[in-house]
């Protein structure tokens, strides 16, 4: 579970992105605008960031407040899973990302999945929905939904991109040291089990 003081910053942020979304009193809009600022000292105390940063980057949105989605594509090649080597912190993970306005999930994945590690890929089903607040992520400011899609390859061959660096195959007990902000050990555990049961029914949360 994530920890109090960022479940809170994240529900106080919330309240006062969707207040000012909506409110028409000035002394209402005063109220939102120093709830967000509550919610950015909270994670400028608790964090390495500044408040100048955290402004911009967690409490610069506008509109009703609503999760972050995170599209990840799995795929399996014998007995391996594939996985991209990041730029930004040196470690692997499932290729993905943000999803894209005006792109289905489906489409987001096989996007991310050509621009990471070269491949031509095709979805194929949802594995899981699950809410990064109950996985052991590291801390983060916004909440997020990941969604986990099971693809299959259908071209293209190995390589990096402008995020990464390359991709590879890896067996499930020989995993390279992983982008824990992106995706766990238990996660990627928890995905194998869909190579050797095909029938496993989709997780959710």
């Amino acid at each position: 579970m994530e920890p109090k003081w960022l479940t809170w910053a994240k529900e106080i942020q919330g309240i006062a992105q969707t207040g000012l979304a909506y409110a028409k009193d000035v002394y209402d809009i005063e109220r939102y605008q120093a709830l967000r600022e509550l919610s950015v000292d909270i994670l400028a105390n608790y964090t390495y960031e500044s408040k100048e940063r955290i402004r911009l980057s967690f409490a610069g949105e506008g509109g009703y407040s609503t999760p972050k989605v995170d599209v990840r594509g799995v795929i399996f090649q014998d007995d391996k899973i594939l996985l991209v080597h990041e730029k930004l912190d040196g470690k692997w993970a499932l290729p993905g990302g943000w999803a894209d306005i005006g792109l289905s999930p489906s489409e987001v994945v096989v996007k991310e999945i050509a621009e990471e590690s070269g491949y031509q890929a095709e979805a194929v089903r949802l594995l899981a929905v699950l809410d990064k607040k109950f996985h052991q992520h590291l801390p983060e400011p916004y909440h997020v939904y990941k969604m986990f899609i099971l693809c299959r390859i259908n071209g293209g061959e190995a390589a990096g991109g402008v995020e990464t660096n390359g991709a590879g195959f890896f067996a499930e007990d020989a995993l390279p040291e992983l982008s824990e902000e992106r995706n766990t050990v238990e996660q990627l555990h928890t995905l194998f089990q869909y190579l050797h049961n095909p029938e496993k029914e989709v997780i959710l949360d």
